[in-house]
């Protein structure tokens, strides 16, 4: 079974801190929620694990399966199993859709994948995900919906295969429906016994996928490691009992702890 493990890091970007000391450790098999108020580090740690050129470590360290992350570029931390679904996915003009997926994946293959049997994977997974075929004939990501690039994100998750991914809110921009058919795929590689680390504002998508831990990141560390219960007591009363009954103050005092839910996307006050 397949460890990540996050040791003690510190990242910066643009010389100021953003990671204070992260500590965590997720299995192969384990589908954990990464909680916290917006601005604290959530979407930093995920971008510094997959090696984004922005960050920069000043201390720690991060292994999987003992291998040292932090020394080995992007496209080794990919083929090691690591996956990043990104928040915010690049348009790409004049990369097609489809050679960039086959190029991705016959990247991890000792012989490349065959032009019949990569469009019939390919077919397969569009099916899943209910998406048009076509979308696989355009350039990477141009012109599409925020929920079409969404859905492409979990497109290359699910011809890639990895042994944990990563998805950075993966679920905005998806109607319910959408998000349904995302959790569906979600679902069908835990029982294949892969890992995940997402994050999210919705409990709804937490609902649909059954995370096995929740962790809360404020201030840039991780604060609580706990069970599922942990999101949704979030959702219902907000921040403010991680205050009152672990003694962590959150560093940015505009935001109104106990206003701050999961569904009310961290920003803004809970309507309830």
């Amino acid at each position: 079974m397949s460890t990540l493990k996050i040791i003690n890091l510190h990242a910066s970007v643009d010389g100021k801190e953003i990671l204070k000391g992260v500590n965590l450790e997720i299995h192969e098999g384990e589908t954990v929620a990464l909680l916290g108020p917006n601005g604290h580090g959530k979407s930093t740690l995920l971008s510094v694990i997959m090696g984004h050129p922005r960050y920069e470590v000043t201390e720690g360290s991060i292994y999987f399966d003992d291998k040292n992350v932090l020394e080995l570029p992007v496209d080794e931390r990919s083929k090691l199993g690591l996956f990043l679904g990104m928040q915010s996915p690049s348009e790409i003009p004049g990369v097609i859709n489809s050679d960039f997926l086959k190029a991705a994946v016959n990247a991890r293959r000792e012989k490349p994948i065959s032009t019949y049997n990569f469009y019939k994977v390919l077919d397969q997974a569009t099916k899943e995900l209910k998406m048009p075929f076509d979308l696989a004939t355009r350039s990477l990501n141009e012109g599409f919906s925020g929920g079409e690039k969404k859905r492409n994100e979990i497109l290359q998750m699910e011809l890639l295969k990895p042994k944990i991914a990563m998805l950075d809110e993966i679920d905005s921009g998806l109607d319910v429906d959408a998000m349904q058919v995302v959790a569906d795929v979600i679902n069908k590689e835990k029982d294949e016994g892969h890992g995940f680390l997402v994050i999210s504002h919705y409990a709804r998508l937490y609902d649909m996928i059954h995370p096995t831990r929740a962790v809360v990141m404020i201030n840039g560390r991780i604060v609580l490691d706990g069970g599922p219960e942990i999101f949704k007591r979030i959702d219902q009363t907000g921040y403010e009992f991680i205050k009152t009954e672990y003694g962590v103050n959150i560093e940015k005092d505009d935001i109104e702890m106990n206003k701050v839910s999961i569904g009310t996307c961290a920003v803004k006050e809970s309507i309830k």
